[in-house]
């Protein structure tokens, strides 16, 4: 009947290290309290993430903001050798600008949105429930999508009615209008 107060009694705290172009998709979901590792009083790691070959697909043509078919081989393999030629010159601009002396909230600047970042991510289970319906759906960023399954299966042996109910009235159901 979609009752959630009991669910938003229920609060899990998440430790998630991602890449920060997949923590701009997650941040979008509001209603979390997060605490981000700071750039500005640590220094990044030299940790970028790559996909693999077989991952690096086509702009979908219906879809502007997702992907559809894989690259040719050669068009693939070439996005990951550029990748990473672009993460060890980022990551080395970066470690010089700090050695000169630029202030590390200025230096990471030159960072690719491929490097990783991590938080704590605070939230409830009607609104990670709310989370999951969205970044498990097929449509989503393969990239966060992980996230959200592997989140998914941590919770469900710790919650099993309320996912199975999640799954029966939320996840795979439909819902239709007047």
């Amino acid at each position: 009947h979609k009752h959630s107060t009991p669910f938003e009694f229920c609060e899990l705290k998440f430790h998630v290290r991602m890449p920060i172009f997949v923590a701009r998709q997650w941040i979008r979901h509001r209603t979390a309290s997060v605490n981000e590792y700071s750039a500005r009083y640590s220094v990044m790691s030299d940790d970028f993430y790559t996909p693999q070959s077989e991952d690096v697909c086509l702009q979908s043509m219906e879809n502007k903001q997702g992907r559809d078919g894989s690259a040719e081989s050669s068009i693939a393999q070439k996005f990951v050798d550029d990748s990473s030629r672009v993460h060890g010159d980022a990551y080395a601009s970066y470690l010089s600008a700090i050695e000169g002396g630029v202030a590390r909230e200025t230096a990471r600047c030159i960072l690719p949105v491929s490097a990783y970042t991590e938080w704590y991510w605070k939230c409830d289970l009607h609104n990670i429930f709310h989370f999951l319906k969205l970044r498990m759906d097929s449509h989503a960023q393969k990239e966060i999508r992980v996230y959200a399954e592997a989140m998914y299966a941590t919770i469900r042996p710790l919650f099993p009615l309320a996912c199975s109910a999640f799954e029966d009235y939320r996840l795979n159901a439909m819902e239709l209008t007047a």
